[in-house]
């Protein structure tokens, strides 16, 4: 099956590059503005007179509005032009982010976090089918990796540079930055991404190959491997404490680190996605499974911790790409509904993780999230190599979206 030109036309390599800059700078702003409140969190449950676990609320209303509500904006808007849903995107955004600076309503700032989370959802499906509209086929997986590392490159930089700014400012100071950062976004947005009528059908029409059971287990790869990446990550900074006896600022640096390395393997994962996507999940699951192995046994060496961090964020964010390529490529001509999916199917493994891991370090030790991890990233091996066998869609009809190419041999 081969690629037809339904997308944007054809760009040079520098607009191309440029576009792809743009989907970079939004998804580094809305990651930044995402995973803010986790560094604010004392700040905001002080000032708006909330308790810490209730302030927590703002963390699981954006990812329940960016698991629920992304998909049901990318079905509502899916017959409208691409550029024309990040510009409206990105407006709200900013006039949302501004809601809690502008008010002490605790109740508005959950709501607000809500909406802009599902806006979340959606900026990140249409980004993606624009990102790979604009690249030819054989360069898909690296698209992605361009679009999705704006994410991990916000864990890496912003989110602590943000923190950093609500010390010194206070915590609307911060987000009042996010408002200015989603400005310029907007105004790139306006100057540098090319118009893409809609594609591929209604939700109704798409909906049937974006839920297909080949879809759906693909899907199921992205909640069993973020499970096990979050039941370890959520609880690190107790293990690092515990096991490993560092603290303080010396664990700042560890977690730098690991943002790094999210950042340097979902830039990486691009180019394997492209050769492979359905080897490279494997490969990743393994990857994981063994990085986790020799964190717990290395726990107690510093130095040794450090690089096993390293090798888990290379590895656990190397696989992005390739879930998000897969489920495309699956979804055939649902792609552009499906495309939103991968997004959720990873909040809700996030939510696993976080669950199981808290259950495991408040029964037995602060190494057990850890161990519960790595369980689960064993468990995730045989998922990734058996959904490797799913096979996309064979569609009589030519008109299949620019965004639904076949996968590389």
């Amino acid at each position: 099956m081969m690629q037809t030109s339904t997308g944007p036309a054809a760009l040079s390599r520098s607009k191309t590059n440029l576009a792809l800059a743009t989907l970079f700078l939004g998804m580094f702003v809305l990651g930044s503005g995402e995973l803010l409140v986790v560094g604010l969190l004392n700040l905001i449950a002080a000032d708006l007179q909330v308790p810490i676990p209730t302030a927590g609320v703002l963390v699981a209303a954006y990812a329940l509005g960016l698991a629920i509500g992304g998909p049901i904006l990318t079905a509502l808007t899916i017959r409208l032009d691409k550029r024309t849903i990040l510009i409206a995107t990105v407006v709200l955004v900013i006039v949302l982010t501004l809601v809690p600076v502008l008010t002490t309503s605790f109740g508005l700032f959950v709501a607000a976090r809500t909406v802009i989370g599902a806006l979340h959802g959606l900026f990140v499906a249409v980004g993606f089918v624009l990102a790979m509209s604009i690249v030819p086929p054989e360069r898909g997986g690296r698209a992605i990796s361009v679009v999705v590392s704006g994410l991990f490159v916000s864990t890496a930089l912003g989110v602590p540079l943000g923190t950093l700014v609500g010390q010194v400012l206070g915590w609307r100071g911060s987000f009042t930055a996010v408002a200015v950062l989603s400005v310029v976004a907007l105004i790139a947005t306006l100057l540098l991404i090319p118009s893409m009528p809609s594609t591929g059908g209604g939700a109704g029409s798409q909906a049937k190959y974006a839920f297909a059971p080949r879809v759906l287990a693909a899907l199921a790869v992205n909640v069993v491997a973020f499970a096990a990446v979050y039941s370890a990550l959520t609880y690190i900074v107790p293990f690092l404490e515990s096991v490993t006896g560092i603290s303080g600022a010396v664990i700042s640096v560890f977690l730098l680190a690991y943002g790094a390395a999210t950042a340097a393997g979902s830039f990486a994962g691009g180019r394997f996605a492209d050769q492979n996507a359905a080897r490279t999940l494997v490969v990743g699951s393994i990857g994981v499974a063994v990085s986790l192995l020799v964190l717990h046994l290395v726990g107690t060496i510093p130095v040794l911790v450090a690089l096993a961090l390293l090798a888990f964020g290379l590895f656990a964010m190397g696989m992005v790409p390739s879930m998000q390529y897969r489920v495309v490529v699956l979804a055939g001509p649902g792609a552009q509904l499906a495309s939103s999916l991968p997004a959720s199917a990873a909040n809700v493994g996030i939510a696993l993780g976080a669950f199981a891991g808290g259950v495991a370090i408040g029964t037995f030790s602060a190494s057990s999230a850890v161990i519960t991890g790595l369980i689960i990233a064993v468990i995730s091996i045989p998922v990734a190599w058996a959904a490797g066998f799913l096979k996309p869609p064979v569609v009589a009809d030519a008109t299949v979206p620019a965004v639904a190419t076949p996968e590389p041999a």
